[in-house]
C-alpha cells in the first residue's frame, strides 16, 4: 500500500487503461457482470502490473492538463485493444446470422444476456459455443497477458497518437477479416442450404402440385442441424484458430510496431 500511495499518479494511468479494456473486451464487457466486479478486477490487475510499469520509467507530466490528457490516452489504448478483440469474437455471431434466414429461423430472435440485445437463434447458439471455446482455450488469461501486460511493455498513450494511421488500418483489417472468417465458418451450412433451395425450385417447376413451400422449411432445418452436429468438431477447431489468430495479431502488432522489448 505504501508503494501504491507513492506511485498514485502512475497507478491511475495503469488503472485507466485496464478498466477501459475490461469494459470493451469480450465476455468481461457484458452487462451481466456487475460494474463493481469489473472495477475490482481492474484494480487488482493494475496493482499486479504497477511494479513492472514503474520499473520501466513511465514519464509523468507535471502539468495537470497534460496528466488528464494522458489518462484519456491510456483509456483510448484500452478501448482500441478491447474493441479489436470484440470484433474477433463477433465472427461467431455473424457466421450464425448468415444461415439463419436460409434455415427458416430468420424471424426468430432470442435475448443475448451477454450483449443485452436481440440476436438470431443460430447466432446465439454459435455465440454460446464460442464463449465455451474462448474460456476453455484460456482467452480470459490471454486478455490480461497480451492486452494488459504485453501492451504496457510495448506502448504508451503517446504512441497511440504517433501511430494512429497504423492502428486505424489494424482495426479496419479486423473488420474486413470479420466477414471473411464468418463466411468461411458458415459456408458449409450456407452452401448446402443454397443447394436445397435450388433443388426445391427445380422440383416446384417439375411438379407444381406439390406443396414444396411447406416441405422446404423442415428439410432445410433438418439438414442444417445434421451438418452442425457432424461438423461441430471442425467448427470448434475453426473457433480456436480465429481466437488464436486474433491474439497473435495483437502480439505481432505490439512487438513490430511499438517494439515490445521496451
Amino acid at each position: 500500500m505504501t508503494a501504491l500511495v507513492l506511485e498514485a499518479q502512475l497507478f491511475f494511468l495503469v488503472f485507466a487503461r485496464i478498466i477501459a479494456l475490461v469494459q470493451t473486451a469480450p465476455l468481461l464487457s457484458s452487462e451481466g457482470v456487475p460494474f463493481i466486479a469489473k472495477t475490482a478486477l481492474a484494480f487488482f490487475a493494475a496493482v499486479a502490473v504497477l511494479p513492472g510499469v514503474a520499473a520501466s520509467g513511465y514519464p509523468i507530466p507535471d502539468a495537470a492538463g497534460l496528466y488528464i490528457l494522458l489518462i484519456i490516452g491510456e483509456a483510448m489504448v484500452g478501448i482500441v485493444l478491447g474493441f479489436f478483440l470484440t470484433v474477433v469474437y463477433s465472427v461467431f455471431l455473424v457466421s450464425g446470422q448468415f444461415f439463419s434466414l436460409q434455415m427458416g429461423f430468420g424471424a426468430s430472435q432470442v435475448f443475448d444476456p451477454l450483449a443485452q440485445v436481440q440476436i438470431p437463434l443460430m447466432g446465439q447458439f454459435l455465440n454460446v459455443v464460442a464463449m465455451l471455446v474462448f474460456i476453455s482455450t484460456g482467452g480470459l488469461q490471454r486478455i490480461f497477458l497480451s492486452g494488459v501486460y504485453g501492451s504496457f511493455r510495448a506502448m504508451r498513450a503517446v504512441d497511440l497518437a504517433i501511430h494512429r494511421e497504423d492502428i486505424v488500418w489494424m482495426v479496419a483489417g479486423a473488420l474486413s477479416r470479420l466477414f471473411e472468417q464468418a463466411l468461411v465458418i458458415s459456408f458449409p451450412v450456407l452452401g448446402t442450404l443454397m443447394l436445397i433451395s435450388v433443388t426445391m425450385g427445380l422440383l416446384a417447376k417439375a411438379a407444381p402440385q406439390m406443396n414444396l413451400l411447406m416441405l422446404g422449411f423442415p428439410i432445410a432445418i433438418t439438414v442444417a442441424f445434421i451438418l452442425l452436429f457432424v461438423g461441430m468438431p471442425l467448427i470448434m477447431a475453426a473457433f480456436v484458430r480465429v481466437i488464436d489468430e486474433g491474439f497473435l495479431t495483437i502480439e505481432f502488432f505490439l512487438s513490430q510496431l511499438f517494439g515490445g522489448g521496451r
